[in-house]
């Protein structure tokens, strides 16, 4: 070998015959790092590939390949009768010590600017526990996950191949899927829709986001009770709206609030969830939603009508949505499956009326060409021959034996602790703890212990704090509801 330094350089190179990266291609890494640190410098000539085979003791042709592969990204110049040499189009790179290979600077920051500031703090926790008391999720053991598998294995072996995988199709969603939410929702819900009134979502909150993006400016007044959903807000703050939070009693929404606010100020839309107000589960009276439509005529703000879980209702049919109600087109509704089958399914579905969903379909493409319409094709046919509907008759009862198992167990076993009233509905319990119980660090304990929870955080406000909580029963049967509690017993 010529040069004594190269011959050093080179024997530093350490390769993995076990690695499942090609050694040719560890070769050309290692290579491409000497150049990047600087130790080999633009124009050094590279010792011949008989050289470096026989310094690694690995095959010649497997050097011969790092150094074409080098040459074909543009690192490396080879020329007839004068050898291989580092490109002289790349620039001189100053030495520098890479104190750990596999985690460098570039990977922990950017080297441009972010705006940060532009965005809240949107966190996230994905519990491991044995045991949870949820924010209200569904139970995936009970889902019909065979039948989905079926439906949409049939959809991979159908004809109309092409039309399915060859090409985009509608950014506002499939056909069949459309139809099928229409129908549904005009038979479960009274609503009066076509599959025009229809847009495939991929859940609740791409719609929230979506209806921020296309329908509210800078400056727009959104009215939300408090407390409300942490992520809705979120958006709301982000679209550089006026987020102005009304208060929630026994009986949802506070609308005589609402009322003084439009004669102050021009709002452009109200957020509800007025089947069960999220978080505290409670139903928007008859009188309430009436007033709510009328003022939204009067005003003519947006109604965007949050639907996140109407078909878990207990003591009576449920309350129908403020959509069928609406003679205007002034609700947009929002509903999706992560309630009914998993949050791990994203399919929900906006429904408005036919100018709103094209105008929210033009804003749609530029984030999200088009849902997953194999899997939408999918819950159609479960729509279509009444699998949904008869999966969500099971799961009704079971899911009130687990209510009504849960809500004993909270007042037999922690007594003057907490403060709750049975829902009528939904998946959880909200539950009010005595004010000398500190949630976060309760909830910090019980994770300990195996028990997950919320530590109602995002439940608290300047001009609300309850301390209280969601108790999601839905998804753990009564055996794990009765460990769950026993923990919490255990602890206040």
């Amino acid at each position: 070998m010529d040069s004594p330094i190269i011959n050093n350089i080179f024997s530093c190179i350490k390769l993995n015959q076990e690695n499942e990266r090609a050694i040719y291609l560890q070769l050309s890494d290692e290579i491409l790092i000497l150049i990047k640190r600087g130790q080999l410098t633009t124009g050094q000539k590279l010792p011949s590939t008989r050289d470096v085979a026989s310094l690694l003791k690995i095959n010649r042709i497997t050097v011969a390949k790092a150094f074409e592969e080098l040459q074909m990204q543009g690192w490396l110049q080879s020329f007839v009768g004068r050898g291989t040499f580092v490109s002289s189009h790349i620039p001189e790179f100053e030495p520098k010590k890479l104190q750990n290979e596999a985690i460098t600077k570039a990977q922990k920051i950017a080297g441009f600017l972010l705006n940060e500031k532009q965005y809240l703090f949107n966190s996230y926790f994905v519990p491991t526990a044995e045991f949870h008391l949820d924010d209200g999720y569904p139970d995936p053991k009970l889902a019909p996950l065979k039948e989905l598998y079926r439906a949409y294995r049939n959809q991979l072996t159908r004809s109309g191949l092409y039309y399915k995988f060859g090409s985009y199709g509608s950014p506002d969603g499939s056909g069949v899927y459309k139809e099928a939410i229409s129908h549904y929702l005009n038979e479960t819900r009274g609503l009066k829709t076509t599959f025009k009134n229809v847009l495939s979502v991929r859940g609740t909150l791409m719609g929230i986001n979506l209806v921020c993006t296309a329908l509210i400016n800078p400056g727009d007044v959104v009215v939300s009770g408090i407390p409300g959903w942490q992520r809705a807000e979120h958006n709301f703050v982000h679209a550089k709206a006026e987020h102005i939070g009304i208060p929630i009693d026994e009986y949802g929404l506070i609308v005589d609030e609402l009322r003084k606010i439009c004669k102050r100020k021009k709002v452009r839309m109200v957020y509800v969830t007025p089947h069960h107000h999220y978080p505290t589960t409670v139903s928007l009276r008859i009188d309430r939603r009436l007033e709510l439509l009328r003022l939204a005529n009067e005003y003519g703000f947006i109604i965007f009508e949050d639907d996140y879980d109407f078909d878990f209702h207990y003591n009576h049919r449920p309350l129908l949505p403020l959509a069928s109600a609406d003679e205007n087109g002034m609700v947009i509704y929002c509903g999706s499956f992560s309630k009914s089958f998993s949050p791990a399914f994203r399919m929900g579905y906006l429904a408005a009326s036919e100018n709103v969903i094209k105008h929210l379909t033009n804003v749609r493409i530029l984030l999200d060409r088009q849902g997953d319409h194999v899997l939408d094709n999918a819950m159609a046919d479960l729509l279509n021959d009444g699998t949904v509907q008869r999966y969500l008759r099971k799961t009704l009862t079971i899911y009130e034996e687990r209510r009504n198992h849960f809500c004993n167990l909270l007042y037999s076993e922690l007594g003057n602790a907490v403060n709750f009233s049975i829902p009528d509905g939904g998946m959880t319990v909200w539950t009010e703890f005595e004010k000398s119980i500190n949630l976060e660090s309760l909830a910090q304990k019980a994770y300990n212990k195996g028990l997950y929870f919320s530590d109602g955080k995002l439940h608290t406000y300047p001009t609300y704090n309850a301390n209280g909580i969601r108790l999601g029963f839905a998804s753990s049967n009564k055996e794990d509801l009765t460990k769950s509690v026993d923990i919490l017993k255990g602890l206040i």
